[in-house]
């Protein structure tokens, strides 16, 4: 009888995956309306799973929901991205630390993978593939901290890499972004957690001051 449950959870964290994913690419955007029925459709489920999703992701600061309007995706402001950046230098300073003694070899080369991709992506000139890159290089090192707690609150700030792509979009070096992330993968390969916890904080105070010296002071 248990089985059932477990199965609506699951689907639930499918779905919300999903959901996420298409919020961070812009598929949804700002504003726009999810509506259950239709990702209900689409997956082949009851809407009683998508609901469940829904409501994380309003937990998680992704979307709005009010009663008799369905769910919106968040609009993020400048004000809140400048918010941002503290907490997030504080917990990659804490999953740097955590890291370094356990990451594996297998997730420095997935590191060295998603470096060599955000150079692509900034070959081409392609911020927001950049941005993608740049997000799953971070998640890896607090993958690795084996922090759980940590992995979920960092997760509920993903939602800035959609925000990052118009803040930033015409008026960065996308290549000295993506050169940033070179220290904090040498970091990682020496096994300092001091020195990991540094770079990672370091890494994020700077690209923050950045993000934040080019946003639109209307916009906050």
């Amino acid at each position: 009888m248990a089985r059932a449950p477990q199965r609506v959870v699951l689907l639930r964290d499918a779905i919300k995956e999903r959901i996420v994913a298409r919020i961070l690419d812009g598929t949804y955007g700002p504003g726009e309306r999810i509506v259950e029925s239709a990702v209900a459709a689409e997956f082949g489920v009851s809407q009683a799973p998508v609901r469940e999703a829904l409501r994380d992701l309003e937990a998680m600061r992704f979307v709005d929901s009010q009663p008799h309007r369905g769910a919106r995706v968040r609009e993020v402001t400048a004000e809140e991205l400048v918010q941002i950046y503290p907490v997030r230098a504080a917990l990659e300073e804490v999953a740097g630390r955590e890291a370094a003694s356990r990451i594996t070899e297998e997730s420095i080369a997935l590191l060295t993978e998603e470096l060599a991709g955000m150079r692509r992506a900034a070959a081409t000139g392609d911020l927001h593939a950049l941005m993608l890159h740049d997000t799953r290089f971070h998640e890896i090192i607090v993958e690795a901290s084996g922090n759980e707690v940590l992995l979920d609150v960092w997760r509920s700030l993903r939602v800035q890499a959609r925000s990052l792509v118009s803040a930033l979009k015409g008026r960065s070096d996308l290549h000295a972004i993506a050169e940033l992330h070179r220290p904090v993968l040498q970091a990682v390969q020496f096994r300092d957690p001091d020195l990991l916890g540094r770079e990672m904080r370091a890494h994020i105070e700077f690209f923050g001051a950045s993000v934040i010296g080019h946003l639109d002071p209307a916009g906050a």
